[in-house]
């Protein structure tokens, strides 16, 4: 049987006019008809601004809308239907069987469509809060919390000390000399290594005088801190922003923190290469610019294509469930 869905919006005058209408039609085109109100859900009030809709099989119509409008609707969805079940086409008889019950994965996608920000944010601010505890562990004395964190980061950051920061010492951050900082000491003048050594830059936690490094990386809480600001914007904004463009997500975000990244890597091998490659050392300003804007970039790319995802889903199950109740 057709399912015709209307989506309307209390008082609606020009609904009784199409129901009478879908009534006379009913001995042609057996159909049901499910009837929303769109103020029941934000989902519905974006995808139906305007009301009446009219949802039949694929075909969405809006007024004005004669009995013969609605007739050929219902005849073109009727057939479409009989030619897909005759055809056996595989999504469409998987789709009608789904039809026939509220899943757990449904009901569990109905509860995450309105509450993914909300997750999110909240795993996101635990990745890149979590890492700040472990200065915090070695400073009360408690390096075994604290080498866990650093453990469970290991595979997910270079841990770099040179590239990190370091809580409760003489400096907020180490650069090397190659940074050319001047008003800092360098990391190479803390640890006495004249030749930077990457696994023992990588493995170093800090000591009583340095403090204790964080478990991320200066580019990679940049990163992050930037993705949960915009995800708290996109909250506070009703979800309404648009997604960037890609190509200013390349440009913005892509493009200053891989000129960043990349030109630091002949650095790290610079007693291995001939004297006239230029060398160079990025700065925490710069790692934490290029990173944030990569950062904000990517989530104002993501989330928005996201939220128009989930919507989908929700409007979706909301019509399911509407039919269910229905039979």
């Amino acid at each position: 049987m057709i399912t015709v869905t209307l989506y309307y919006t209390a008082p609606c005058a020009e609904c009784e006019e199409i129901l009478k209408s879908l009534d006379e039609i009913q001995q042609i085109v057996e159909h049901r008809i499910l009837k929303i109100d769109v103020c029941s859900d934000s989902a519905l009030e974006k995808a139906y601004p305007d009301t009446p809709v009219l949802q039949i099989g694929p075909y969405r119509l809006t007024p004005p809308l004669s009995k013969m409008d609605l007739q050929v609707a219902l005849m073109a969805a009727k057939e479409r239907a009989s030619h897909l079940q005759d055809s056996g086409d595989r999504k469409y008889q998987k789709r009608l069987e789904n039809a026939k019950n509220l899943s757990g994965a449904d009901r569990f996608g109905f509860w995450l469509s309105k509450h993914y920000m909300a997750i999110f944010n909240l795993l996101v601010f635990l990745y890149v809060g979590l890492p700040f505890l472990a200065p915090v562990f070695m400073k009360l004395g408690m390096p075994v919390p604290a080498k866990a964190i650093y453990t469970i980061y290991s595979p997910l950051c270079h841990q770099l000390a040179f590239r990190s920061f370091f809580l409760f010492g003489d400096q907020l951050y180490y650069p090397r000399a190659l940074a050319n900082i001047g008003n800092l000491l360098s990391y190479e003048s803390f640890t006495g290594q004249g030749v930077i050594n990457l696994l023992a830059a990588r493995s170093f936690i800090g000591n009583v005088v340095m403090g204790y490094k964080v478990a991320l990386c200066q580019r990679d809480i940049a990163i992050y801190g930037a993705i949960l600001l915009f995800g708290f914007v996109f909250v506070l904004s009703k979800r309404r922003i648009k997604s960037l463009p890609w190509y200013l997500w390349i440009i913005l975000g892509l493009f200053p923190i891989g000129l960043d990244g990349f030109s630091q890597l002949p650095g790290l091998l610079q007693n291995h290469l001939p004297s006239w490659i230029v060398l160079r050392e990025s700065t925490p300003f710069l790692r934490e610019l290029t990173g944030g804007m990569f950062g904000f970039a990517t989530a104002w790319y993501v989330y928005p294509i996201l939220h128009e995802t989930m919507m989908e889903t929700r409007r979706a199950l909301i019509q399911k469930m509407a039919a269910l109740q229905k039979d």
